[in-house]
């Protein structure tokens, strides 16, 4: 029901039903759906296993692995050095979160997207006195790792020094609120809640500014409908940029 995440020299497996410890990574499952080398059915299947092992609600993390490597005798790498649970050895890889949650909303599931992508979210650590406590790390800044078992669940790891920024930027603007600007062209693929009905990005492009409002009455999570430029329908549902100090309004619908 998911992937294996690899293989020894010796060719042994990690990330399988028949490990001890490691039985499920989540890297595999999320780059089978975003690198689209999975079959359709499977990416499908893989991802909620991914759901079921590895989301932790309770604690407001995303697994990298479970359970922790700490007796094998599989040689892993660095993260066997770590004690179960602490960093990438079974606690929340914040790069590795974020790939599940970009997996979540390339197959549409734009609910669960922004659920996950809310959880993770360090101020959702730090809401109450007793939360801060255990988080231990700024309300402000995307920790790499939170640890994942024992007395220390929910702690925060590393900060200020993650590339995990980029990715919880990327994943919010590109795959959620779905704005991809490649090559000079743009264009709107959104995932989001089915009930949001709408929202709004002003995007800059040097002296242009393009003002853009996404409108969703029939309740979807996904699917550009149709695309207008200053009124008029684009069928192509993209568009190139100018950069010729005209103020621009694009509308979406859902």
């Amino acid at each position: 029901r998911w992937y294996k995440r690899a293989f020894t020299d010796d060719g042994d497996a990690l990330g399988s039903l028949q490990n001890e410890e490691c039985k499920i990574d989540s890297i595999s499952q999320s780059w089978g759906v975003i690198s689209n080398a999975a079959d359709n059915d499977k990416k499908y299947i893989s991802m909620e296993s991914l759901e079921n092992h590895l989301i932790d609600t309770e604690n407001g993390i995303i697994k990298l692995l479970d359970p922790p490597f700490n007796k094998t005798k599989l040689e892993p790498g660095y993260i066997k050095a770590y004690l179960p649970g602490v960093r990438e050895n079974g606690g929340q890889y914040t790069h590795a979160a974020m790939w599940a949650i970009i997996a979540f909303a390339k197959l549409g599931f734009g609910d669960k997207a922004l659920e996950y992508y809310r959880m993770i979210n360090p101020i959702e650590h730090t809401r109450t006195k007793e939360a801060a406590i255990k988080y231990k790390q700024e309300p402000y800044v995307i920790p790499a790792d939170i640890y994942g078992s024992n007395n220390l669940v929910g702690r925060g790891g590393w900060t200020w020094y993650t590339g995990s920024s980029s990715w919880f930027l990327n994943a919010g603007i590109e795959n959620i609120l779905g704005l991809k600007v490649e090559n000079e062209i743009l264009k709107l693929e959104p995932c989001i809640p089915k009930k949001w009905e709408e929202y709004s990005i002003k995007y800059r492009y040097n002296t242009s500014i393009y003002n853009i409002k996404i409108k969703n009455p029939n309740g979807k999570n996904s699917g550009v409908k149709e695309f207008y430029l200053n009124g008029n329908k684009i069928e192509e549902k993209q568009i190139k940029l100018k950069d010729n100090k005209t103020i621009n309004e694009i509308e979406i619908i859902l």
